[in-house]
């Protein structure tokens, strides 16, 4: 859903009463006498507070950087922003569809992957190391811990990641051999100094 159509669906929540809001769930809590679960409380909203605040900061650093650039650059570098892009999906604010969100965060990883297949009804998404020079033997299970975490940013719709190994899929590749010259073939040799 496209930030626009958000938006227009949904009624801007006033900050003031939000705030007054947090306060008064947090005085019930302490009221409650719980001071275990109030503390709790307390420091769920602070985590928040920093989330939100440290995805404002960068959303602020990008369009102060943006003058006089391209307004599509600057809304691709923030898409490109881990954090920002985990606030806009949390919020179902993020243009891009699922399966361009999957390919940011593939393209995040240190090591390459391709995908073999996403399952949406299940969120498994199978993928092979994408490394044309290796075995295959060790790129798929290091580069899953990484996948996983860029994928919650990016595509928290995917819930499973299965690797599959590299040779599992591919053809072998083929070894280029050239042929011999011919047996009893000169080869031209370099003349000698002393001819002319």
């Amino acid at each position: 859903m496209s930030a626009t159509t958000h938006s227009a669906a949904t009624k801007s929540p006033d900050a003031e009463q939000a705030g007054r809001r947090i306060e008064e769930v947090l005085g019930q809590l302490t009221a409650a006498g719980d001071r275990k679960t109030s503390a709790v409380a307390e420091e769920l909203v602070r985590v928040l507070m920093d989330f939100y605040g440290a995805g404002l900061a960068r959303i602020l650093d990008g369009l102060q950087a943006a003058p006089g650039r391209e307004t599509g650059d600057t809304l691709e570098e923030l898409l490109g922003d881990d954090l920002v892009s985990s606030l806009l999906v949390l919020h179902d604010l993020h243009p891009e569809d699922m399966g361009t969100r999957i390919g940011r965060a593939l393209a995040a990883v240190r090591d390459p992957v391709e995908v073999v297949s996403f399952d949406e009804s299940t969120g498994t998404l199978r993928l092979r190391s994408a490394d044309a020079g290796g075995c295959g033997c060790t790129g798929a299970s290091s580069a899953q811990p990484s996948v996983e975490n860029s994928l919650a940013c990016f595509a928290p719709e995917v819930t499973t990641v299965e690797m599959e190994p590299a040779s599992a899929t591919r053809e072998p590749a083929l070894l280029q051999i050239g042929t011999r010259p011919p047996q009893g073939v000169a080869t031209a040799r370099p003349a000698s100094a002393g001819t002319s």
